[in-house]
């Protein structure tokens, strides 16, 4: 048997935490999609937004370059060809679609676009996710 004291201590864990203070719950994508991330940051944010762009359009292009090399070049070892490939298809991958979804999540934030935000969220965040675990598995496969 517990004692009481333990009960309101196994009770008080096992509560979610209450983040905003007015007794309603929060989830991550409501504190993702917070007006108050772009408090004063609406030109700064824009900037970097703008740069994140471009080097996704740069990273994109640099991978399809490498991808038309390595198809052209027939002296490296076949294992070494195929860790490129893979290597330069998923960060090809990342500058075509993780990179965009992340740009578009943050464009939804600074402009207050809260009915999309969420699910840009998300999307952005799988797909990295995804796109990070398909890199980090060939280094190590191979």
């Amino acid at each position: 048997m517990i004692p009481d004291t333990q009960k309101s201590v196994l009770q008080i864990g096992m509560r979610a935490p209450n983040f905003t203070g007015d007794g309603q719950q929060k989830t991550l994508e409501d504190f993702a999609c917070s007006p108050h991330l772009t408090t004063a940051l609406h030109g700064q944010l824009t900037f970097l937004l703008v740069l994140r762009f471009f080097l996704s359009v740069t990273a994109f292009l640099g991978n399809a370059v490498i991808l038309t090399a390595l198809h052209k070049e027939s002296s490296l070892h076949p294992p070494s060809k195929l860790l490129l490939r893979n290597l330069a298809t998923t960060d090809l991958c990342v500058g075509l679609i993780s990179e965009p979804l992340s740009v578009a999540y943050r464009i939804s934030v600074v402009n207050k676009h809260w009915n999309i935000c969420p699910h840009l969220s998300v999307a952005s965040f799988l797909t990295a996710y995804v796109l990070c675990g398909v890199s980090g598995s060939q280094l190590w496969l191979n």
